[in-house]
């Protein structure tokens, strides 16, 4: 026996759980780590360029393309590759937005207890070496993208698809959403007020992923969402986050209108999540 194949026999011998979270984290972690290098080091055309690149042949061969050839079924497996139809795009885009809506939306309720803490927040993620406005953008939108799509592929994909099979939904969207959690806890803006938000944020993208059976819809929401993240409270591209908490201003018009915006755009991601679902059961049935 080869040493390659020893190798192989103790992977398979762990548990299907730690193989995923193992393997989740790699996916993730590792491609994600890409971009920053490039931006740093090429400046923003050349990286953006190469970036997107890599990111077409990441999400080739992440969903089952290319070598080796032994695993292509389980990467596509774990990717959830499908297709889908107009109405899951139509209820996954719904979904996808609402999502990012529901997060900003608590991140400004959150900052409408406590002081916003700029410093934290703005700390490594300093675009000011990039020369010019649109080309922020371009930085922000490509960072947006890389995270969203790494992200989703390591901790919604390979991380929570093998969970689901072996030990059901409720417990895989748990284990990678809070090993999701556990990853931004790294991040000077962690503070506890945001780590609900994290996780939560974890839950809805691990629910979207089930609901759908595609990580399509929760790329599209983490892209969405992180653009905001970047652009605004990360880099202040987009302005600067003003409100005072209200125990200065005391409960006025734009706390009430910021928790309607909450509940409102949350009810609507999990009522389209739920739509998704009921057509995914409903044609595999057909099937």
């Amino acid at each position: 026996m080869t040493a390659q194949e020893n190798r192989r026999n103790r992977w398979a011998t762990l548990p299907v759980s730690l193989r995923a979270v193992i393997t989740g984290i790699l996916i993730a972690l590792i491609p994600a780590n890409v971009w920053p290098p490039l931006l740093l080091n090429l400046g923003v055309p050349l990286a953006a360029t190469i970036e997107l690149v890599f990111l077409g042949l990441y999400v080739w061969w992440a969903s089952g393309g290319g070598p080796p050839q032994r695993i292509r079924a389980a990467r596509s497996i774990a990717f959830r590759k499908r297709a889908l139809s107009p109405a899951q795009w139509f209820w996954g885009v719904i979904a996808a937005f609402s999502f990012a809506a529901t997060v900003h939306a608590a991140i400004v309720l959150l900052f409408r207890f406590v002081p916003f803490p700029i410093e934290a927040f703005r700390h490594g993620y300093n675009f000011s070496f990039i020369p010019s406005v649109p080309l922020r953008w371009v930085a922000v939108v490509v960072s947006a993208t890389s995270a969203g799509v790494c992200e989703e592929t390591g901790f919604r994909g390979y991380m929570q698809q093998p969970i689901e099979q072996r030990h059901g939904a409720s417990i895989a969207i748990l284990v990678s959403s809070v090993f999701f959690t556990l990853l931004h806890l790294t991040k000077a803006w962690a503070m506890v007020g945001m780590v609900p938000i994290v996780l939560g944020a974890g839950v809805l993208l691990g629910l979207l992923a089930w609901s759908s059976g595609s990580l399509i819809p929760g790329m599209i929401g983490h892209v969405v969402m992180d653009i905001g993240l970047f652009g605004y409270w990360w880099t202040g591209i987009a302005g600067d986050f003003s409100e005072r908490p209200i125990s200065e201003t005391g409960v006025d018009r734009p706390f009430f209108i910021t928790c309607a915006v909450l509940a409102i755009m949350l009810i609507i991601m999990l009522l389209a999540a739920t739509r998704l679902r009921r057509i995914r059961v409903s044609t595999t049935v057909a099937v």
